[in-house]
Formats: structure tokens, sequence, C-alpha cells
């Protein structure tokens, strides 16, 4: 009979799913708003916003463990004065048509906080060489607070989602917005309102949707934005619509009610949120990169503590086609970084 268990066991365990690939998290320290594009060439490429905030950085390697190893090549800085002089922030790398574009949000010198969204354009197999020319900003049909601008492509169609303060609101807050692009340097038709900070949780301190991220799986587009303050309190929502649908109807989307990866102090990791989607070089498993800190109390602005640093993990899905994207785990070791 215990031979008979124990045979049991054994094939059950056999039968089950590798467990969940570990990280040498955090893979980069002080690096907040990770985006890593997987390309086909077999790279990872991943851009992040720096602490400074005055520059983009760009990194390739074949293993996301080797991300903080990897040389951080400067490809574009900041201007002395006028529009991208100030506040460079959420850089996001995408390969569309046989060029790069780095889609990025700026302010300037002269008036910080009046950011926008600017792209720059690369024509080279490697966007770590060649010449990144500025292409300005990308307009969304009105001027207000604008940036976290991502960019999919569901049936053929591109669509750019990104972060603005609606033109209608009389206080400060951001919203997330959604159109679609007849070039990768611009949109066409109005933009759709897809959610504004309507639960408590998204609305701490300051009354945030910002940095969206899709997923696209089991003829879904799933799609995370980050909520709340940049401190202990900011988390992850999630808005889901099928792929079959009219994406630019806001009644196709259905949005949480709960946070769905949010601080978890057990594990000593705060505030994780302005994620982006990879997979496995093998394309088999789906990972969560984003940024958290690993403390909750922060000295003046948590806007201005440099310790989000970029972590990752697996995504596993439930029976429903849905994602689980769990609780942040505990760091494979403590980081240290300079203050």
């Amino acid at each position: 009979m215990m031979k008979a268990r124990l045979s049991f066991a054994l094939a059950l365990a056999l039968a089950l799913p590798a467990a969940a690939t570990e990280f040498a998290n955090p893979l980069v320290l002080q690096r907040a708003d990770p985006h890593v594009t997987l390309h086909g060439d077999g790279y990872y490429y991943y851009t992040a916003t720096v602490p400074e905030y005055d520059r983009i950085e760009l990194r390739r390697t074949r293993s996301l463990d080797e991300l903080g190893k990897a040389e951080a090549r400067v490809v574009w800085r900041k201007h002395a004065s006028g529009p991208m002089s100030r506040h460079i922030w959420a850089p996001e790398l995408h390969h569309i048509d046989g060029k790069w574009y780095l889609y990025f949000t700026a302010g300037r010198e002269d008036a910080p906080f009046d950011i926008r969204l600017y792209v720059l354009e690369n024509a080279a197999a490697n966007p770590l060489e060649g010449q990144w020319i500025e292409r300005g900003q990308l307009k969304t049909g009105w001027e207000s607070f604008a940036l976290d601008a991502t960019t999919f492509v569901v049936k053929g169609q591109r669509y750019l989602a990104w972060t603005q303060k609606p033109p209608t609101a009389d206080r400060h807050m951001t919203a997330v917005y959604l159109a679609k692009m007849d070039t990768p340097l611009s949109i066409q038709g109005p933009a759709t309102l897809l959610t504004t900070p309507d639960y408590a949780w998204e609305k701490m301190t300051h009354h945030v949707n910002e940095a969206p991220a899709v997923l696209l799986k089991n003829g879904r587009v799933f799609m995370t934005y980050s909520a709340s303050a940049t401190d202990a309190s900011y988390s992850l929502g999630l808005l889901t619509a099928a792929e079959s649908a009219n994406l630019l109807d806001p009644a196709a989307w259905t949005k949480s009610p709960l946070p769905v990866f949010r601080t978890n102090a057990a594990a000593g990791q705060y505030g994780p949120g302005h994620n982006s989607f990879t997979t496995t070089p093998d394309g088999k498993r789906d990972i969560l990169v984003y940024h958290a800190r690993n403390y909750e109390k922060i000295t003046g602005d948590s806007l201005f503590d440099p310790n989000r640093h970029t972590r990752a993990q697996p995504i596993t899905w439930r029976p429903d086609g849905t994602p689980d994207f769990g609780a942040p785990v505990p760091d494979a070791s403590v980081a240290r970084p300079s203050r």
C-alpha cells in the first residue's frame, strides 16, 4: 500500500507543471517603469526610467537575470531647455515595420510637470546602434498632462494606449485612453476613455490610473494599469476585453473592482507597479516585469526616492483563461543600493 501511494505521488508530481521560474530579483537596481521586449533575434531589450530623469538607456541580454550586468547604453539625453528638457519618464521600446521606436514622457525645464508624449525612431537592426531621430510630440487630440504610452496590435490593427488628464477634469487626476494608430507616430480618430480612478485603492493620496500594459492571451486583451501614489499604495488594476470586440467601445471592457497585484509586506515588496509583459525565450511562460521598493517608509516625495528596482516573476493562468499575478515574491538577495 505504501509503495502504491509513493508511486502515485511520484506520477502525480511528474504530471504537474514545472515549478515557477525564479528570477534573481531585483534584476536591475534603481530602475523604475521597466519595459522588456523579447525580439526575434533572441535578445531581451530593456529600458526603464533612470532616477536622474535625464536620459534614456537601453540594454540587451539573452537572459533576464543578466540585465543588471549588461551595458547600459545611453541612446538619448534630455535637452537643455524647451520641450524634452525635464522629467524623462517611462520609455518603451517597440519594433514596428522594420524600425525601432522609443515612446517616452518629457516635461520642460521651465514647466517640469507640463509633460507630454514624444517619440524617437531608429532604423538600425540593433537599437543600441544606429541613429535615434527625434520625431516630436505624439499628439492625442488635446493638450494636457500626458504620459506612459504603449502600443499593441489586435487582429492587424495597431492601437495606442496612454495616460492623460481628461479635458473636463476639474482637479489633477489621470485616466487611461485608447485610440487606433495610423502610423507609429500618430493616432487616428477620437480617443476612447477606458478607466478613471473609481475605487478607494485607486485614489490613495492621488487620483491615478496610469501606465497601461497589454497582454494578449486566450482570445482576450488584458490591460493592466497602475493606480494611486508612487509609494506603498501603488498597485495594479486590470481591464479585460474580448479580442473580437470593438476595443474602442468602453462597454467592451470589464474592470476588476480590486487590485490584481499589490504591496506584499511579508515579502518585503512595497508599491509594485508600472509593469510590462514578456515571455521565457521559448515563449511558453508569460512573465510580469515590474518595479517595487523593498521598504515602506519614504522620506520626502516618493517620486524622488530612487529605489524602485526592476523585478520579474512568472504569471500563472486560471482554468477560465484569466491571469493570476499572485503576490510580489521576496527578493533572491537583499538589495543595498546607494541613496
